[in-house]
């Protein structure tokens, strides 16, 4: 049995259609459900990190950052705290929006607010790295472990995903099995 390789003037609603067997209204809740278990997978780290981050200026060492190590602690909650804000949007959009038919408007935006809180989740991420390297190595090893952690988070969330979606043209990831009529 030949793999289901859709053709290339195929729609995705085509695609889903005949290879899934889903109508629209079921695509859209499908493609909902994968929003919220992405997010869950996020939000939790996220939160965490925000609430250990908002916990610091209270420990007794950290009057004796140097300005540099302030800001960047500020500029990093406030990545933090947006992240947490911008991952948990689509759950407040849905509850907002509750039995007002607007599932396909609730998709579309919480895919935004899935990469919004993405890019600065590894913000937030990269400056939680840097200001630790910086405060126990140096500050020159600090901006390196936050370059790479900005490095990893842009290769492995967008590069490659996209890069994958690019060398294939999507034909191996959307491959499903034929029916066998």
């Amino acid at each position: 049995m030949q793999p289901y390789v859709p053709a290339p003037e195929d729609t995705d609603a085509e695609w889903n259609y005949r290879a899934r067997h889903e109508t629209p209204t079921q695509r859209l809740d499908r493609n909902w459900s994968h929003i919220l278990q992405e997010l869950r997978v996020v939000q939790t780290g996220m939160q965490i990190l925000t609430g250990f981050l908002l916990t610091l200026p209270f420990q007794q060492r950290f009057s004796d950052l140097q300005h540099f190590e302030k800001d960047l602690y500020l500029l990093t909650l406030a990545m933090s705290a947006a992240a947490t804000i911008v991952l948990v949007a689509p759950a407040a959009m849905h509850r907002l929006l509750f039995r007002r038919h607007a599932l396909a408007l609730l998709v579309e935006q919480g895919q935004r607010f899935a990469v919004a809180g993405l890019l600065l989740l590894g913000g937030a991420l990269a400056g939680v790295l840097t200001l630790t390297f910086d405060v126990v190595v140096n500050r020159t090893t600090g901006l390196v472990a936050g370059g790479c952690a900005v490095l990893l988070a842009i290769t492995l969330w967008f590069w490659y995903p996209l890069h994958l979606a690019h060398r294939t043209h999507l034909g191996h990831l959307l491959r499903q099995p034929e029916d066998p009529q």
